[in-house]
């Protein structure tokens, strides 16, 4: 035997909650102002990396430069999944990465350069 209570009980809350959910709603909702451009000084073409496309063999290398400093590469094989040469400290030892999204992101910003 059904018992109707329960679905009855969940029709007579929806329905009593549907007026006050009305009253909580403002009446004169506002447009949010566009969003100014950023400042003309912000941005600055030396920060961009310089990527520069050449052959190694079949694989296709792609080079990031940042101030002239070579600090990453990408090498696409012609067969198989494309990897990532980084170096890491800047001291010349590179690793090899499979992806550039690791779990864990420490933060590496440059201080100073002498």
């Amino acid at each position: 035997m059904r018992r109707p209570f329960p679905a009855f009980f969940a029709v007579l809350t929806l329905v009593a909650a549907l007026p006050v959910a009305a009253q909580n709603r403002p009446a004169d909702l506002q447009p949010l102002p566009d969003v100014p451009p950023p400042p003309m000084g912000a941005y600055d073409p030396a920060l961009e990396p310089q990527v520069t496309i050449v052959r190694n063999g079949e694989n296709k290398e792609e080079q990031y430069r940042i101030n002239g400093k070579l600090y990453m590469i990408k090498v696409t094989p012609p067969h198989g999944t494309p990897y990532y040469l980084v170096e890491p400290k800047g001291d010349g030892s590179w690793t090899r990465q499979e992806f550039l999204d690791p779990a864990l992101r420490v933060p590496m910003w440059v201080i100073g350069t002498f």
